[in-house]
Parts: C-alpha cells; sequence; structure tokens
C-alpha cells in the first residue's frame, strides 16, 4: 500500500515550521524521524495533507545540561544515549538501560527522544520515564512557547495535550543526584515487539532509608503512569540488605511495592497475548526485579565513591 498524497515542506527555523503547521485547511504531521509516522502513512491510518520536515533545523539539534536539567532537543536521535556517560550522573544510566529496548540499530539511529513523546504510545520507554522523572515537553505555536509538565501531557493513545500547530521543540528531565539508583526491566514477546510491560525506577536512599522513589510503568494503562501509590508504602523505608536469592520474598518492601502498583496504579488494557490480569502480574514482577536493579546500582555508585571498584 502506498501512501495518500501529501504536500512536503521543510522549514530552516522552529517559526516557519510553525507558519506551516498553522497554515489553514491542512492536517499536518512532523517529519523527524518518522519511524512510525512513515509506517502509518503507507497503511493509510493517517492521511496528513501536509509533511513539515524538521531535519533542516540546527536549533533543534542538541542536548545540554541547564542547570539542574538535561535538555533534549527535537532531532536528538535515540542513539545518543546508548553510553551511559552521555548524560551526567544516574540520569545516563537510566537513559542508556532504557534505549537498548528500543526497537533496533538502525530505528534508533533515526528515531527521536521528542517524537516518541509527539507520538504517544502507550508503550514507549520514554514516555514513562518522562512521567516518572516529572520531565517537561516544551513547545512553540503560533501564541508563543509553552512548557508542558508530563503528568499533564499524556492524554490517551496518540493523544496530547499539544495542540496541531504546536512544535514540540525540547524535552526536559531533570538529573538524579548522587544517592540515587536507577533501573529499568522491560519484558516482551520477542527482541523487536512493543514492551508488554516495562518499569523504570530511580531510588533516593539517605542514611539506609528510601527518601524518594520514582516508578514509571510502560503500557500498563492506555498512557504512560507514574506508580504514585507503590512509591507512597516506600518512603521512609529502611532499605536494609538485598535478599541474594533471583525471587524477591513476599514480605520484602520491593515485592509490596510490586504488588500495590498492580492493583493500584496499573489499569492494564488486554492485548493479543497478553490480557489484563497478565499485564497485572508481570507489573508485581517487574516493579520488584527493577526497584532491587536500581538499589543495587546506588550500592555500586556508592563503592565506588568510597574507592571500592565494585
Amino acid at each position: 500500500m502506498k501512501p495518500a498524497s501529501f504536500d512536503y515542506v521543510v522549514p530552516r527555523t522552529v517559526a516557519e515550521a510553525v507558519q506551516a503547521l498553522a497554515g489553514p485547511g491542512r492536517t499536518a504531521q512532523v517529519l523527524a524521524g518518522g519511524q512510525s509516522l512513515i509506517l502509518e502513512m503507507h497503511l493509510q491510518r493517517i492521511r496528513p495533507r501536509l509533511v513539515v520536515d524538521i531535519n533542516r533545523i540546527p536549533e533543534l539539534d542538541g542536548m545540554r545540561v541547564d542547570g539542574d536539567g538535561l535538555r533534549v532537543g527535537a532531532l536528538v536521535r535515540h542513539a545518543a544515549f546508548e553510553r551511559a556517560d552521555a548524560v551526567p550522573g544516574p540520569l545516563g544510566t537510566l537513559l542508556s538501560r532504557a534505549v537498548v529496548n528500543i526497537a533496533h540499530p538502525p530505528i534508533r539511529s533515526r528515531g527521536t527522544m521528542a517524537g516518541s513523546f509527539g507520538w504517544a504510545h502507550p508503550a514507549s520507554e520514554w514516555c514513562a520515564i518522562g512521567v516518572a522523572l516529572d520531565a517537561t515537553v516544551e513547545v512553540t505555536g503560533p501564541d508563543g512557547e509553552r512548557a508542558l509538565p508530563a503528568r499533564d501531557y499524556f492524554l490517551g493513545p496518540h493523544r496530547t495535550a499539544r495542540r496541531p500547530q504546536e512544535l514540540i521543540t525540547a524535552v526536559r528531565l531533570p538529573l538524579l543526584g548522587g544517592h540515587t539508583g536507577v533501573g529499568f526491566v522491560e519484558h516482551r514477546r520477542t527482541h523487536f515487539c512493543f514492551a508488554q510491560v516495562a518499569v523504570a525506577a530511580a531510588l533516593t536512599v539517605h542514611d539506609g532509608v528510601i527518601s524518594d522513589v520514582r516508578i514509571g510503568l510502560v503500557n500498563s494503562a492506555d498512557r504512560p503512569v507514574r506508580a504514585r501509590a507503590a512509591e507512597q508504602t516506600l518512603l521512609g523505608t529502611e532499605i536494609g540488605p538485598l535478599p541474594t536469592g533471583r525471587r524477591l520474598p513476599d514480605g520484602h518492601p520491593f515485592a509490596r511495592a510490586g504488588r500495590v502498583a498492580a492493583q493500584e496504579d496499573a489499569a492494564p488494557v488486554a492485548e493479543p497475548y497478553a490480557d489484563a490480569e497478565y499485564k497485572r502480574q508481570a507489573v508485581a514482577v517487574l516493579v520488584g526485579r527493577t526497584l532491587r536493579e536500581a538499589a543495587t546500582d546506588l550500592g555500586s555508585r556508592l563503592a565506588v565513591r568510597q574507592g571500592d571498584p565494585r
């Protein structure tokens, strides 16, 4: 199948792109990596009258540490995060652990983080990390610039608070402190499938007590979810020594948090090969595993800081 006919423009500035998107009488789509858009157009599930290719706008290509956050431009490709040291501290580790789960290298070389936020697929790794970490989506439209908190940005599958005439220019993520460990665990049928369920976690510990925790759930509802009920069960808890076996004991705080996330935070949508109850069980298991990974990561960071290379 071939896409329906469409007009195509290549703006050189953000202002030109916004002007094209705001043109009267034409439904428009933005092309950055196009890894989802082009397929949907070929299947004619999307039939835009205009495609706005933003790949020639240099101001959108780059990321930088800006104060206490990381600003990721709209043309920064997934592959930019494959090295943990591309971004400072625990945030770089989290992004590098998540990105290898996104499709395969050719896709990662073209697709973008901002494109994932624009597409708003419930199985997007980036979107769940954004919600968990209180990211901000920066957009520019005919009325100027807006900063949209990720917690309010996602409205449902492929539905966001961005207006059709607005262009995503960047995603801003907060940097994570030295007392934070991170984890990311994903479950899917094959390497090239979307995640059936995945979990991102950032765990902050001071004096052996959990002082902050962020848990993001992938494909566990019709939009990315922050597991706030599960987080509340962990705040103020002593982390203690980690169990040595593969399976967490049922009474361990991480296991309890997993059960709470599955029952109170997740609202899974059934799909082929994974009904709602299957997904709830996966959420419970993966939350526990991801929290243990985050605690292990934190332990390794503290050991290195104290001169122990282990």
